[in-house]
């Protein structure tokens, strides 16, 4: 016996539910097939777990500060069952909410692995979704209108690398650790690994982070790199950078160790645990996309602007299709993909005006493009870049390093790109997100009248730094 829907959504993580509750609101009849939790990596193994232990991490590193601002409470101890438990705790309550969601918009939820089938006696075209289940009962059939692949990533290793959960880890199972470790080396300097570099050295973790580039943090503009990872070195972050890992040479004892090689010499390194942080690929294997005539390129699924596959009534969204791997970008995805499946007329996502964050202390943000990549492609530039510590609710704060930096067009003076490090800049990008969608200019910027004292007014002092008229500094 089989059920008919409009849409089928393969994966319920945040892409995936979200377009699923659109497509609610659309008045289709929607099901969702996941094989784990609903709310997927974002929620369960990725942004919510790993912010929380950040959050912790934070509270830590300030109590140990809390001399500077005259409160007085001895050395601060950290339990971290405690700590562990608070992740969890929040993990449940937002999956509580999403399961409440999807009961709201009378979304059928199916808790099994969906593949697709070929044209067969249930459809003549590709589509129908079979269900298997890991206790064995028998497969459910359900035929959908249209499918919306939505099967999130997982880890990348290092090809070699044996990745055992327990000495070698990734993101996933070092968010289920239930002690620190002593001492970590951190094969990635990227986004995951420098947040994780971030919360541990917080945690009072030995840190040293093996990057195989010259630079970490390579999607950010140069500069606003170089502040973190001179902001972490100050924090006791050791950085390896331009060293390629052998992972032939790891040994397994009393801790790990490893090799790495620059163009000089191999140098071993040591340290209770090992984390692997090379990036995420995609999950398209064993899903029945051979059973499609859709097309894959690089690991990820082609698809045109509104994330239509060569099977039209077959779409894909997040980390499937090899965009921006952000969580907030797949939810955009997928209320586009829904909208054009439901013949609407949805504008398409310009990914220059998709804001990116990095959780580490200082935190990072931008949106558009870097100045590199502004030069790359012919613009003549006129850059304003304005200090917190020049802003007095940073000073308050207590937290002054960091920068917000303006990348502007000469010819047109329209914004190119916004970056900024510093306090609490995750939630600042925002404003630098608007105005990108608005096409606005520094000048337009500076003209918003922005509360004193606040940490925003750092983004109309770049502003106005573009042409030289800041005024504290």
């Amino acid at each position: 016996m089989t059920k008919d829907y409009d849409l089928v959504v393969l994966g319920g993580g945040t892409g995936g539910y979200v377009a699923a509750i659109r497509a609610s609101q659309l008045g289709m009849q929607v099901a969702v097939v996941e094989k784990g939790e609903l709310g997927g990596t974002c929620l369960h193994r990725g942004c919510i777990p790993s912010k929380a232990l950040l959050r912790s991490a934070e509270v830590f590193r300030l109590a140990g500060e809390s001399e500077d601002y005259g409160v007085e409470t001895g050395a601060p101890s950290l339990n971290f069952t405690r700590v562990q438990q608070r992740k969890q705790g929040i993990v449940d309550t937002l999956h509580k909410g999403v399961k409440g969601l999807m009961k709201k918009g009378k979304i059928d939820v199916y808790h099994g692995f969906g593949r697709i089938l070929g044209p067969s006696i249930f459809s003549p075209i590709p589509g129908t979704i079979s269900i298997e289940y890991e206790n064995g009962e028998e497969n459910t059939m359900i035929v959908p209108k249209n499918v919306l692949i939505a099967t999130g990533s997982r880890p990348s290793s290092l090809p070699g690398l044996p990745v055992d959960g327990i000495d070698v880890m990734t993101s996933d199972e070092a968010l289920s650790l239930d002690k620190l470790p002593d001492s970590i080396l951190i094969i990635g300097g990227g986004v995951i690994g420098i947040e994780w570099a971030s919360m541990l050295c917080d945690f009072g973790v030995k840190v040293t982070v093996l990057e195989y580039l010259d630079r970490i943090l390579p999607s950010e503009d140069k500069e606003i790199a170089a502040e973190v990872e001179k902001q972490l070195a100050k924090r006791g972050v050791v950085f390896k950078k331009g060293r390629k890992v052998n992972p032939e040479t790891l040994e397994i004892g009393e801790g790990v160790s490893i090799k790495a090689e620059n163009d000089a010499h191999e140098e071993v390194f040591h340290a209770e645990k090992l984390l692997v942080s090379v990036g995420r690929k995609g999950n398209i294997s064993n899903i029945g996309l051979e059973n499609t005539d859709i097309n894959t390129e690089k690991g990820y699924i082609e698809t045109n602007d509104f994330y239509q596959t060569k099977e039209s009534h077959i779409y894909a969204i997040g980390d499937v299709v090899g965009s921006v791997q952000l969580a907030h970008a797949a939810s955009h995805e997928g209320i586009i993909a829904v909208e054009h499946m439901a013949g609407l007329d949805p504008l398409k996502i310009d990914y220059e005006q998709v804001p990116s964050c990095i959780y580490s202390y200082p935190e990072a943000a931008s949106v558009g493009l870097t100045e590199q990549q502004a030069k790359d492609r012919g613009f003549d530039l006129k850059v304003g870049k304005f200090p917190f510590q020049a802003i007095g609710k940073a000073l308050v704060h207590g937290e002054t390093g960091g920068f917000v930096k303006i990348i502007s067009d000469i010819a047109t003076d329209d914004i190119l790109g916004v970056h900024m490090t510093g306090p609490h800049v995750t939630d600042l990008i925002s404003e630098a997100g608007l105005a990108k969608v608005m096409d606005a200019t520094p000048w337009e910027i500076a003209s918003t009248i922005h509360p004193h004292p606040t940490l925003s007014e750092v983004i109309g002092e770049a502003a106005m730094a573009v042409d030289g008229k800041q005024i504290h500094g």
